[in-house]
């Protein structure tokens, strides 16, 4: 089920209204109720996923148990490593196997073999990167004590289920979601109404801006030998913008959903492409993830202890793992790389803490240094999302090398001019900018347009709605599918 779905505007107020005047009396009520209704959302896709997501959950809930009850370290490693060999097994499974299969026989192939090969459809269930990345951090916070297992079966499934975040995150810690599903929770308006605010501007954010940005980048990346350089580096830009907007929109739906049900998820973005360089670009893109890869795998691979060689060597393991997370493609793996070499001056250098407030603090405008080194990041970032949209990375290469050695010829611009004022057209260009500036403008906030209600007058701030919805009416065509999903 989509949140840019007719199915959840009707699934979401029936939730809504059940779980808040229903089953208000008792918060096992509540939760059971959550939990059924998270099923089936999930379902919806194809009730075969929820075979796979209940063996999940049951594994790394008995795991958990096993773990803390055992008597010797050997005994809890033993059980840690059988979970983690399970989850990790059926994750390569349904997302890795074809991507080896096929790797094996290109490498076969070389060598003067032809294999022969039998299709196999695997069909990767939805969400189960960030299902299995749940279940694994809790049974990682038990074996390493910082918590202790709880004994309440439908708070665990509810803990790993939870519709919001079930397909895409963000990926939560038992440390911190599942004490908000043991206690009770009180009905706040003010937070009710934060939370439509951040699914008005999620949904903004995906079917204004992604869905519309997403033909262009199509557009170019399909037919890349079509245009000239300036026309890939404005579909490059599409293609950033897209994710982003893509993305950090279902993070903005689901923390602004889980809100008015009473609670609170981790953040997810914070306004990333206004980073100063790498460093704080990951600071601020995917949190979510970027954190459990640093407490799971840098922090107990050694972090930053043994020196330049250990934080060198740790910071490109981790990046070779985050590609490779988001799916079975070199092209992936490639983008990891190229962002490790990014941050790697900063890492030698030991500036990777040097911007960790927002930009321009308490200021309308950056100044040069701070623009200039806005400007370069969200050059390097784009360009690093080349490899990321690109089906090859010979394709990801060729597309690059024509953006350096055409984008300053004369067609080039002429291609430019043609491809921004037939094709996207300057009304979307506006809303692009507008969208920027509302950010910008909202950069110090959890999300754009959170204090939109106590800085503005009421005009003004029902005038900004209103122009927000219908826009989202006008705009909205084909329901696209979140990118993250097929990660």
């Amino acid at each position: 089920m989509l949140f840019n779905s007719l199915s959840f505007l009707l699934f979401f107020p029936i939730v809504f209204i059940c779980y808040w005047f229903v089953f208000r009396k008792s918060v096992q009520r509540q939760n059971i109720f959550l939990f059924v209704a998270s099923y089936f959302f999930y379902g919806f896709w194809d009730w075969r996923f929820l075979i796979l997501l209940a063996f999940s959950t049951f594994l790394d809930y008995f795991t958990g148990l096993k773990i803390h009850d055992a008597t010797s370290h050997r005994v809890r490693k033993a059980w840690l490593i059988t979970s983690v060999l399970i989850n990790l097994g059926f994750l390569s499974f349904f997302k890795y196997f074809n991507f080896f299969t096929d790797s094996f026989a290109s490498l076969v192939s070389l060598l003067g073999f032809v294999p022969h090969q039998s299709t196999i459809n695997i069909v990767l269930p939805v969400g189960i990167s960030f299902y299995t990345f749940h279940g694994l951090s809790y049974v990682f916070d038990i074996y390493n004590k910082k918590i202790k297992p709880t004994t309440n079966w439908i708070n665990y499934t509810l803990f790993v289920s939870f519709f919001p975040l079930l397909v895409a995150g963000p990926i939560e810690r038992a440390t911190h979601l599942l004490p908000q599903v043991e206690k009770a929770r009180v009905f706040d308006y003010q937070k009710a109404v934060s939370g439509m605010r951040q699914i008005l501007w999620g949904l903004f954010k995906k079917v204004v801006i992604a869905d519309n940005l997403a033909q262009y980048a199509n557009m170019v990346f399909n037919h890349s030998g079509q245009y000239s350089g300036l026309v890939l580096f404005i579909g490059a830009f599409c293609f950033a913008v897209q994710i982003y907007c893509d993305f950090s929109g279902y993070s903005d739906i689901a923390l602004g959903a889980a809100r008015l049900l009473g609670f609170e998820l981790l953040k997810n973005f914070s306004f990333p492409y206004f980073s100063r360089d790498i460093a704080e670009f990951w600071r601020r893109w995917h949190i979510s993830l970027s954190s459990w890869f640093k407490d799971y795998v840098y922090i107990p691979l050694g972090g930053s202890k043994g020196g330049n060689w250990m934080r060198v060597r740790n910071t490109f393991i981790i990046f070779i793992v985050s590609g490779f997370w988001h799916g079975a493609n070199w092209t992936f793996v490639i983008w990891g790389l190229l962002n490790a070499l990014y941050i790697m001056p900063s890492i030698v250098f030991k500036t990777n803490r040097n911007h960790i407030e927002i930009v321009a603090q308490g200021k309308y405008f950056p100044n040069a240094k701070e623009l200039l080194q806005m400007m370069l990041t969200f050059i390097l970032t784009i360009f690093a999302w080349i490899f990321f949209r690109a089906a090859t990375v010979a394709a990801a290469f060729d597309f690059i090398q024509k953006i350096i050695l055409t984008a300053f010829s004369k067609r080039s611009v002429h291609d430019l001019i043609e491809f921004v004022y037939w094709k996207i057209g300057l009304d979307k260009l506006f809303i692009v900018f507008m969208f920027f500036l509302v950010e910008w403008l909202g950069r110090e906030s959890n999300f754009a347009i959170e204090r939109i209600d106590y800085k503005s007058n009421k005009l003004f701030k029902w005038s900004f709605y209103t122009l927000i919805i219908v826009l989202i009416i006008f705009y909205i065509g084909d329901k696209d599918q979140f990118i993250y999903f097929q990660f």
